[in-house]
Formats: structure tokens, sequence, C-alpha cells
């Protein structure tokens, strides 16, 4: 989720700028929009961390993710456009691919008899729980399973370690003749492999004031579901009714945090403390917001903004392992490695989860903020921004950024850039091994931790207003190259490369 969050903040503000430009042609056409425009942007993101959620908060995070993002634009009359908005994602995760921390689908592995073995078992390629949903059985052999290196500090080569997220954008904009007036309404659907989503929106500007100043009024819907995939050793325990003796359990020993093999059929043996997974499998999410902006003065521009958020339904991710301090550990894989479970040296055992994360099936969120510009001189522009956010999760949080655009010619500018984040954690926090089994809600997302993060950005963008450089009937109007440095204070790290274009249609 960090992820598609980041990723989204980038898309929004190369579509901010977009906008930007398009108002401005506004103030001197009949047409909201004189020609068709189109909008390419391409990043590569990567992190890196030790503190994944699907791995009960500890484990690796690496992540690697190639997106690609098409805007085209496309005036219908004199007064309307229609904007269409399609992104593809294409990412690896080292902490959704343990998962299944025991597939290594199609990989060459040693046996106990020093024999090289190879998964056989093809036909649920695509299940991202990495066992056959039918008999519980894990689509490697799980006879093997101690020997293949499971651990939270690697990634395992099964089929939930990489996955594609699509989204697709439908925008129709009416503005009025006198361009006091801008109603809008869109149409939105996203998906993955474990999850859909379907959205509606809509939104009305009004101007006043000679167009000095702009009041905003937006609304959207999103009904989304999941089609929840678990871990391996929770869904498997429920496919064989408990059963240790059967399905991906089956020849494998299970060890005590003493290092003891237990007796499988003893009840004090291994199993989660709520077999119950998802019982609603829609999450909705209703939101409004109110924006004000002014002109202050031929230099100053300042816009207020307020948000409110419901979210209902099934709000935790099924994928996301949680261990309790008060309930004893259990573990599959090399048993003199348990004492050494949680450092990086650990590279073949692997703790069998007590449940899967617990929250809340409401979430209300309310976000506000201001935005201040301010033109320097005709080399320097100065942007910021802040953001205080609040939800009755117990989550309270502050964003606060500069960017400084440096024009060195005509045609090209420079921008720096600087955000500071910080929030406190929600109620329902603990790290691994911290939380109890008598507490109803539970999580060990880092996400949903207390931390701080800073992001140092710089830019170059290359434009030409008069799109002299073509390609077909495309006209070059700007290029923008970026990098960022994300880091946060819990050790989590990233960097995003990010490559756009606008094309004007001849």
């Amino acid at each position: 989720m960090k992820k598609i969050s980041f990723l989204a903040l980038l898309f929004i503000s190369f579509y901010g700028y977009s906008q930007t430009l398009k108002t401005t042609s506004k103030e001197y056409t009949k047409r909201v929009l004189e020609n068709a425009e189109v909008d390419l942007i391409s990043s590569l993101y990567g992190q890196k961390g030790d503190n994944a959620a699907v791995t009960g908060g500890i484990g690796n995070e690496k992540l690697t993710d190639i997106a690609s993002n098409i805007i085209v634009s496309i005036p219908v009359n004199d007064n309307d456009v229609i904007s269409v908005n399609a992104t593809i994602s294409a990412y690896t995760s080292a902490s959704s691919s343990n998962l299944n921390p025991f597939d290594y689908s199609g990989s060459t592995f040693k046996n106990q008899n020093g024999d090289s073995d190879k998964n056989e078992d093809k036909s649920n390629s695509k299940n991202k729980g990495g066992f056959n949903a039918k008999s519980g059985a894990s689509q490697a052999n799980t006879n093997n399973v101690a020997n293949r290196g499971a651990t939270p500090w690697l990634e395992s080569t099964g089929a939930s370690r990489s996955d594609v997220w699509v989204n697709g954008t439908v925008d129709y904009s009416h503005s009025s003749k006198d361009r006091n007036t801008i109603i809008n309404g869109n149409l939105s659907t996203s998906h993955e492999y474990d999850y859909q989503s379907f959205g509606i929106g809509g939104g009305i500007a009004k101007l006043f004031n000679q167009k000095n100043t702009e009041i905003d009024l937006k609304g959207n819907v999103y009904l989304d579901n999941w089609n929840p995939r678990y871990p391996t050793e929770i869904h498997s325990y429920n496919v064989v009714n408990g059963n240790l003796n059967n399905g991906f359990f089956s020849g494998v020993t299970i060890y005590d945090q003493n290092r003891l093999a237990i007796d499988k059929n003893s009840p004090n043996a291994w199993k989660p403390i709520n077999t119950t997974l998802v019982t609603d499998k829609k999450r909705n999410s209703y939101s409004a917001s109110l924006s004000l902006s002014q002109i202050i003065s031929k230099k100053a521009q300042l816009s207020l903004f307020v948000d409110v958020v419901q979210q209902k339904g099934w709000l935790s991710n099924p994928m996301q392992r949680v261990y309790f301090s008060d309930i004893p550990n259990f573990y599959i894989g090399n048993a003199s490695s348990i004492n050494n479970y949680t450092s990086k040296s650990n590279i073949d055992v692997f703790q069998l989860a007590d449940d899967i994360e617990r929250l809340p099936n409401t979430r209300l969120k309310i976000p506000f903020g201001a935005r201040f510009n301010y033109f320097i001189n005709e080399k320097l522009t100065l942007r910021t921004y802040y953001r205080y956010y609040s939800d009755d999760w117990g989550i309270n949080s502050q964003t606060a950024s500069i960017e400084i655009p440096f024009k060195i010619s005509d045609k090209f500018t420079l921008y720096p850039s600087y955000r500071y984040y910080t929030q406190t954690a929600a109620k329902y926090f603990a790290p691994y091994e911290k939380h109890l089994s008598t507490e109803q809600f539970y999580t060990s997302d880092y996400d949903l931790s207390k931390y701080n993060s800073s992001q140092i950005g710089f830019g170059i963008s290359y434009t030409d207003i008069f799109t002299e450089r073509k390609i077909w009937k495309l006209g070059l109007k700007s290029v923008d190259l970026k990098y960022s440095n994300y880091k946060r204070n819990t050790g989590l790290s990233a960097g995003i490369v990010s490559l756009g274009f606008k094309f004007v249609m001849n």
C-alpha cells in the first residue's frame, strides 16, 4: 500500500501541473482547450526496510515498481473536455512474496537425500496463496519445507512475489461560457490480484471577483471488493479443519519455542487463535472536499482545503500476520535457528502466525491544510504546502513541503523540493510480539506506527510553449525529469525517478 500511495502522489502532482497550464489557457482563448493534449509519465521506484507487515512487523520490505501513466485530454467543443487517464504498475515485493514463504515454485532445491528436485505442481501457479485450495497442500513438495530457507528475511519465489496494478479514469468537464463555472464528473476502476475498485465522483468550481477567487466542491465514492489471500499456514489450517497431519502440514515437523518437535495431536499444538477470516469482502469509501483559492496580489496566491473521508467494510489487510506475546511460538524449518529468528542471519526457519491483522470496520479521516505560492521574481517562485490530518484510529499527522522552481532560461526550470512528515501511532498498532491475544483489534503494519519521514527531491523541466519539436502530429510542449529520496526513522528508505512528457496534437 505504501507503494500505491507514493506513486499516486507523483501522478497527481504531474496532473495538477498540466491542469494549471489548461487553466491559464482559459484566460486567453475562447475554447477551454485548444487542442488535444497527451501526458506520458514513467517511473521507477525502489524501497528497502526491515518491518514487513506480511511477516508480522519484521522482515524484508524490499520492493521494486515500474509504472507508466498516460493522460489524454480531448476538447469535445468550445466548453467541454473529456480526459482519459490510464496507469499500469508492475511490482515485485519481498514482503508479499512471504504470504507463502514456503513456495519456491519452479526453483531447484536439495531434498533430504541430497537429490535435486523440481516443483511438479504447476496447476495453481496463479494462486497467490501458494497452496492447492482444494487439498490444502503446498504447491511445492511440503516434505522438504524445512530445507527451503523459509524466513522473513528472504523472499520466496512463489506467485505472490509480483503483481500488476491497473487503473483507468474517465473525466468529463463542462465550463460555462463566461468560464466562471466548471462542472465535472468521473468514473474510475482499478484492479490487482487481491483487490478491485470502482469509483464515481464529481465536482463544481465557481470563480468570483474577476476570477481572483475560486471555490471548489468535490465528492467521490469508491466501491471496492477484496479477493482475499491469506498466510499459507492459516488458510491451510482452515482447509484441513485443524488436522495438522493432513494437507500442507502432512510430513512437516512443527517446533515449539524450545526447539522441540511438537505432538500435532496435542491440544497444545499450534493453531491460529481465530479461524474466522474475511467476513465482509466490501470496502467502501465516501469523500467530500472543499477548497478556497484566493489571488492575494500580483505575486501571491493562497489556497485552503478541508476533506472528510468515511470508510466502511473490511479495512484490515488479510495478508498481514500478527504475533502475540502471551501465546507460545511455533516454527517450521531449522530448529537450531529459532533463537536467532529476528536476526537477518536467520535464513531457514519461519514462525507460524497467531492471526491475521484485524481492525475496526469503520474509519473517519479529516485532513485540512493550505497552499501558499509566491512569485519572487522572473527567475524564482516559492511553493509551500501544509496539511494536518486526524482520524478516529488515533493517528494525527502533519505534512509540510516546499518547492522552489528556479528558471535558468526561457525553456529550462530547476525545482528542488523538500517534504517533512510526522505521525502518531494508531491505537491498534504494536510491533512484532507486543500484542496481547485479549485485544479486539491489532496490527503490526508500520504504516500505522509512530514515525517521521523526510523526502528530498530535485527536478528539471523543459517547456516549449510553441511546440517547435514534433513527433508525427504531436508537438512536444514540456519534459519533466525528477528524482526523490525518501527516508523514515523506522529504517524504511526509498527512491523514485520519474520522466514525464506533454504533447499537444496539432
